[in-house]
């Protein structure tokens, strides 16, 4: 079977009837961080979160909101997919760099934007 798009894979994961095969379903949740990771950096900039406190509410939202995709929405047996450490780990990393760029240039351009306007 010819390997699927990230499209697919999205598209596949809105479907709560979906048949996964194992590469397909962690994919799903591989591109499902990098949509949170992009959607929380943008916000996390754009509400002027900092420091660590910032990181941890991100890294606790992931890990919440994937818990909830695999074990809730799809209700898959997540041994078949590696238990939950492989569920947890899969595509973290990579959308945890995702998230840090996007906050850290939204923040930095919001700010650069409001010295301009105080000078």
């Amino acid at each position: 079977m010819a390997e699927a798009s990230p499209i697919q894979i999205l598209r596949m994961a809105c479907n709560k009837k979906t048949e996964w095969e194992k590469d397909e379903f962690l994919d799903s949740v591989y591109w499902i961080r990098q949509i949170i990771a992009i959607v929380f950096g943008v916000v996390w900039g754009v509400i002027k979160f900092k420091g660590i406190f910032g990181i941890l509410i991100y890294v606790l939202l992931n890990l919440g909101i994937i818990f909830f995709y695999y074990s809730s929405y799809h209700e898959v047996d997540e041994e078949e997919y590696g238990g939950h450490g492989e569920l947890a780990k899969e595509g973290l990393l990579t959308s945890f760099s995702l998230f840090l760029v996007f906050w850290i240039i939204l923040y930095t351009l919001y700010m650069q934007s409001v010295v301009s306007v105080a000078v």
